[in-house]
């Protein structure tokens, strides 16, 4: 259970980085590690900073591996933070609720899909968020 809500949270606040939600996002995982770590509180911020900076970047340059790597990255630290003090789930969830779009609000699925395909020649690219059937004839 610690290690999806560890996803969730790392998918999550990766995605706010790069979205209106990255204030609140920022402030909310810092208000958690605070309560378990507060003498690291303020090198979180900084390295928070640095990880929408990255990742900001990366966005730019295409680097999609990039992107992955950070979300690995925060879902260890949030795992690990669980792990330490299992009492903040409740609290991690409901900043989670609070960062997930209206849209997906109520919905078990809780991420992003991004995808990007390229065809030359006679090539081509099919692509789907979620179930696809083809049928060529």
């Amino acid at each position: 259970m610690a290690v999806e809500l560890a996803r969730t949270a790392g998918v999550t606040l990766v995605g706010a980085m790069a979205s209106d939600a990255w204030g609140c996002a920022r402030d909310g995982f810092i208000t958690l590690w605070r309560r378990v770590h507060p003498e690291r509180a303020e090198t979180l911020a900084a390295e928070l900073d640095a990880a929408r900076a990255d990742l900001l970047a990366s966005r730019e340059n295409g680097d999609e591996l990039s992107e992955a790597e950070l979300r690995a990255e925060w879902q260890g630290r949030v795992r690990r933070l669980l792990r330490d003090r299992p009492d903040i789930a409740a609290a991690l969830r409901e900043l989670l609720d609070e960062l997930r779009p209206e849209s997906s609000r109520g919905s078990a699925d809780v991420g992003e899909v991004r995808m990007s395909g390229r065809a030359t020649g006679k090539g081509r690219v099919y692509q789907a968020g979620r179930d696809q059937h083809i049928t060529e004839r």
